[in-house]
């Protein structure tokens, strides 16, 4: 079962992502994701046991916070477009420094590199003649995800497996 960590937007927040995406999109073609889909990876399991990915999460400590989604991207080596937090929070990095422990303590093996705070929205994507302004959104975290991914001839479907609540 192919698994990872994230963090899932408001439908409302989403749908503003997805439309500002194919904006863009017209511009510079490319794979709008879907609005279901728009979501921040904590940490990437891969085929991995959902019990064991579960009780590592039970471990991680985190404050709830807001995500500032006030910066946006074309990455040319990707052919991708990416939104993301200027700075990173601090509550964000904490986060995501518990939950990589947990996980190698719970024997998983993790990518080495440094965590990058992005959203894709667009994937095979040109070089779009411009960013227009990002919306002004909110994106309150309250709680982290361990997410199943399938493939369909539709592309990705991401099933939520377990809902982990964050401090106050």
């Amino acid at each position: 079962m192919r698994l990872f960590f994230a963090l899932w937007p408001p439908p409302e927040t989403a749908q503003a992502l997805a439309a500002w995406a194919q904006q863009v999109s017209a511009s510079g073609g490319g794979r709008v994701t879907g609005t279901e889909n728009i979501h921040l990876t904590l940490a990437f399991l891969g085929d991995a046991d959902p019990g064991r990915a579960s009780a590592a999460a039970r471990l991680v400590k985190g404050r709830r916070h807001g995500l500032p989604v006030d910066t946006a991207k074309y990455v040319r080596r990707n052919e991708m477009v990416w939104v993301a937090p200027a700075t990173m929070p601090d509550a964000l990095a904490a986060l995501v420094q518990s939950l990589r422990a947990a996980l190698r303590a719970h024997a998983f093996t993790l990518e080495e590199r440094p965590f990058a705070a992005h959203v894709t929205l667009i994937r095979k994507a040109r070089m779009p003649k411009s960013l227009p302004p990002l919306p002004a959104l909110e994106w309150p975290v309250s709680e982290f995800l361990l997410v199943r991914s399938r493939t369909s001839p539709k592309g990705s479907v991401y099933e939520p497996l377990e809902r982990f609540a964050l401090e106050r």
